[in-house]
C-alpha cells in the first residue's frame, strides 16, 4: 500500500459544547499529492518498436558478450584495478592516461547534446539502460501474467494459488536475470572466467559480492519496481531536456489540427459530416506509454520518445482508413505550419546542431589522433630521496634518480637509457633494461657529471628512453643538483 505525504491541519479552538453527537475534535490527515498509480504498458508491434527491440538486442549483445571475447591471452575488454592497467582490445592504458577517459565522457555528453537537439530523447527511448532493462522485464511479465488487460484484472482480484504461481515464477526469471547482470558487471573489473569459477566455488571476495548483489538487486528493482519512476523523478535529464530543444527538434507529437475535435465513430462513418477530427478518443495512446501519459496533451518532460503512441496510432488510422501520422516524430513547427518533410529536414542544420557537431568533430578527431600517436609505452623520473646529490672521486658529483618504464604493449621490450643536457654528463649504471609485457619496472640510475666549469644549483637534464628495435622515443626531464 502506497504511502502518502500528509499534513497535519489543527482545527480552529471551539467554544465547549456537550459532547454527544459530535465529531472528533482533533487533528485531521489531509493528502497532499495524488498516490501512486500503477502504470500497466499495453505490448505494441511497428516500425519504432522493432528499432527499440533492435537495439535492446544489440545493447545486451555488447554488454553480455563482451567480457568472454579474448584478445591474445587475456580478456579482450578488462578494467584491472588492481594492476591499475585497463585493456581495450590491443590499446592499454595507465593512469596517466587519464586525459582518455575525459575525452571519451566529453565526447559522450556532447553526442548526447547534439542528438537530443536533432531528434529529442532518442537515448532514453532506445538505448538508455533503464528502457533497455524495463522493456526486457516487460517482455518476461507479459509472457508470464498476460498482456494488460489480464494483469490488470488479477491484480485487482483475490489472491490464488495460480496468481500466486505466475509472481514468484516471474520475480524468480526476474532476479535470475538482475544477477546474471550484476555478475557480466563484475566481469569487466575481474576476469569474467576466474569470477565464474569463484561463484561456483563460492569463494568471491567481499567488494566482488557486493558489486554483484548492489548491481543485480538496483536492476531488478528500478526495472521491475520503480520503472517511470526512474524517468519521472529520478533521472536528471528529463528536468534540463528543455534547454537543448527549439520548435524544431524531432520529438514524438500529435497533430492537433487534424486530430481535434476528437470522439468515437464507426469505422464507416464519415468524420467530416459528423464534424470530428481523426483522433477516435480510443485511449490506446495512453495504454501503451510507459510512463502513463497522453500524447494529445502536447510536449511533456516525461516522455522518453520511444514512440510507441505513434505505432499504436499508425495501427488504428490503418483500421479506419485515415492516413497515418496523427502521432509521428515530427517537430513543433513542422506540425503548427503543416510542413512537408522536405522542408523539416531543411530545419535540422541550423546553428546550435552546427555548433554542436563541429565541437564534436574537433574532439574526436582530436582523441583519435592522440591514440594514434601515442608512445607504447611510459616513462616517469623520481629522484632518489636517499641520496640527493654527493661528490665521489675525481671531482665528480653524482644523482641518484629512480625511472618507472611501463610497457603498455604485449612483448617483452628492451629499453635504452641516456641523458643530456649538460656537457660531459653520462649515466653511471647499466643503461639497458627488459620490461615483461604489460608490465611496469623500477629502475635506479646513477648519472655523474664532472664538476670543472659547472655552477652550482639545479641544472634541468633530460632522460631519453628508447624501445630496442623501434623507432619509439620519449624524454623526460629532470633537475642536476650540483652541491655549493
Amino acid at each position: 500500500m502506497d504511502r502518502k505525504p500528509i499534513a497535519i491541519i489543527p482545527r480552529a479552538p471551539r467554544r465547549a459544547a456537550p459532547a454527544v453527537g459530535r465529531a472528533d475534535d482533533g487533528p485531521q490527515m489531509v493528502s497532499l499529492y495524488e498516490a501512486h498509480q500503477t502504470i500497466y504498458p499495453r505490448s505494441v508491434t511497428g516500425f519504432f518498436s522493432h528499432w527499440r527491440w533492435a537495439l535492446v538486442l544489440l545493447t545486451q549483445a555488447v554488454f553480455y558478450g563482451l567480457p568472454w571475447i579474448e584478445w591474445g591471452q587475456r580478456q579482450a575488454v578488462l578494467f584491472d584495478l588492481g594492476a591499475r592497467r585497463f585493456y581495450i582490445f590491443s590499446l592499454i592504458l595507465y593512469p596517466q592516461d587519464f586525459i582518455y577517459l575525459t575525452g571519451i565522457l566529453v565526447v559522450s555528453a556532447l553526442s548526447l547534446f547534439l542528438f537530443t537537439a536533432v531528434a529529442g530523447r532518442l537515448w532514453c527511448g532506445y538505448a538508455c539502460p533503464q528502457t533497455v532493462y524495463t522493456e526486457m522485464f516487460l517482455w518476461i511479465e507479459r509472457k508470464i501474467e498476460g498482456d494488460r488487460s489480464a494483469r490488470m484484472r488479477r491484480d485487482a482480484g483475490a489472491w490464488s494459488l495460480e496468481r500466486a504461481a505466475r509472481k514468484s515464477t516471474k520475480h524468480m526469471i526476474w532476479l535470475a536475470l538482475a544477477l546474471w547482470t550484476g555478475f557480466s558487471f563484475v566481469g569487466y573489473f575481474t576476469p569474467i572466467r576466474e569470477l565464474g569459477l569463484e561463484v561456483l566455488h563460492s569463494q568471491l571476495s567481499s567488494w566482488e559480492m557486493f558489486w554483484t548483489l548492489f548491481y543485480g538487486l538496483a536492476t531488478y528493482g528500478n526495472a521491475g519496481f520503480l520503472r517511470e519512476q526512474v524517468c519521472k523523478h529520478m533521472c536528471p535529464y528529463a528536468r534540463f531536456q528543455s534547454a537543448m530543444f527549439d520548435k524544431d527538434t524531432l520529438i514524438v507529437g500529435y497533430d492537433l489540427q487534424r486530430g481535434e475535435p476528437r470522439g468515437a465513430r464507426s469505422r464507416t462513418a464519415d468524420p467530416r459530416a459528423l464534424q470530428l477530427g481523426a483522433c477516435v478518443d480510443c485511449s490506446l495512446c495512453v495504454q501503451v506509454c510507459p510512463t502513463g501519459i497522453d500524447i494529445r496533451n502536447g510536449l511533456q518532460y516525461e516522455c522518453i520518445g520511444c514512440g510507441a503512441c505513434a505505432d499504436i496510432c499508425d495501427r488504428v488510422m490503418d483500421k479506419l482508413g485515415y492516413a497515418r501520422g496523427l502521432v509521428k516524430y515530427s517537430t513543433q513547427n513542422a506540425i503548427e505550419h503543416a510542413w512537408t518533410r522536405v522542408q523539416m529536414v531543411r530545419r535540422v542544420l541550423r546553428p546550435r546542431v552546427l555548433i554542436y557537431a563541429g565541437i564534436l568533430v574537433a574532439v574526436g578527431l582530436a582523441l583519435l589522433i592522440s591514440l594514434a600517436l601515442r608512445a607504447p609505452f611510459k616513462v616517469d623520473v623520481v629522484r632518489d630521496r636517499g641520496a640527493l646529490a654527493r661528490l665521489v672521486q675525481d671531482a665528480v658529483v653524482e644523482n641518484v634518480y629512480r625511472l618507472q618504464i611501463m610497457n603498455a604493449t604485449e612483448a617483452r621490450q628492451r629499453y635504452s637509457i641516456s641523458v643530456s643536457g649538460l656537457p660531459g654528463i653520462a649515466v653511471d649504471s647499466d643503461t639497458s633494461f627488459v620490461v615483461e609485457s604489460t608490465q611496469s619496472r623500477w629502475v635506479a640510475v646513477r648519472v655523474r657529471l664532472p664538476l670543472s666549469g659547472q655552477d652550482a644549483g639545479a641544472h634541468t637534464i633530460v632522460f631519453h628512453v628508447a624501445a630496442d628495435g623501434a623507432s619509439d622515443r620519449l624524454a623526460e626531464k629532470a633537475a642536476f643538483l650540483i652541491p655549493r
